[in-house]
């Protein structure tokens, strides 16, 4: 039976369309028996009308936060939003020449460097696909191996069910060759449709085929969800999934993969 001891995509108020606090997944992920917890907040254009670097402070102040906290090793990141075929990230283009308090920067910068800098690792995801349509399965592959080379990347998010045409072989071989990860995402699969069912489980056999290590996440936006990775664990049953390709096994596969992509202390 397959184990899994670390959920690295969640998310707390401060994404706005979940409902938990840190402190209420913390507590979720011990009950829970989760040895690390990553906190990835949404990292989007879908969370303010404007992209402004004060509205985004929540990323700012992790050095508050306790490294070990009910017993559950405590981790952030971010779910960065990929938002062009070029497989660039939000905020790369937002400029930042100030601190949150008012203060002039030494250097200017990106509110995607800014971001990163203070992230342990980065989850990449498409939410709006609009700018896909049409561009076939060259361009969208493109776009999944663009994201991958981003140096703070670790994870590509739900990539099942993006709805982006792209060549899973070849994404899934790149993930592998730089040490990164393709997340089985929980919330994906609960439901169960069919078509991304089929696209989960499709992605999840190119993984065992080629090497490639995953992440199994829950993408929690309520405590209650945290740790519950049911619905990814059968999916993974049902294949026979190699135990040892799932980097979020526990803390010392996820600390090591992390390693392994140039991440990490």
């Amino acid at each position: 039976m397959l184990t899994n001891r670390c959920d690295v995509h969640t998310h707390t108020l401060f994404s706005r369309h979940a409902y938990s606090t840190i402190r209420e997944n913390v507590l979720a992920a011990a009950e829970q028996g989760v040895e690390v917890l990553g906190d990835t907040e949404h990292f989007s254009c879908m969370l303010f009308p404007e992209q402004r670097m004060r509205d985004f402070q929540f990323f700012f102040n992790f050095g508050a936060w306790p490294k070990v906290w009910e017993g559950v090793r405590l981790m952030h990141g971010c779910e960065a939003d990929i938002v062009d075929l070029d497989g660039r990230l939000f905020g790369y283009d937002i400029p930042v020449d100030m601190e949150i308090n008012g203060a002039p920067l030494a250097e200017a910068t990106t509110l995607k460097e800014r971001v990163f800098s203070d992230c342990d690792y980065v989850i990449a995801s498409v939410h709006d696909r609009s700018f896909t349509r049409g561009s076939g399965t060259v361009a969208g592959t493109q776009m999944y191996l663009n994201a991958l080379h981003d140096p703070k990347v670790l994870i590509l998010g739900h990539i099942g069910r993006s709805g982006v045409d792209f060549d899973v072989r070849e994404v899934v071989a790149e993930a592998a060759r730089l040490g990164k990860l393709i997340e089985i995402n929980a919330h994906s699969l609960e439901f169960k449709r069919e078509a991304v069912t089929t696209s989960c489980r499709k992605i999840a056999e190119t993984c065992a085929e080629l090497g490639c290590k995953i992440a199994v996440s829950t993408d929690a936006h309520i405590c209650c969800s945290i740790g519950k990775f049911e619905p990814a664990l059968e999916v993974l049953e049902e294949i026979h999934f190699p135990q040892e390709l799932i980097a979020t096994t526990n803390a010392q596969t996820f600390t090591a993969a992390m390693a392994a992509a140039g991440l990490g202390e």
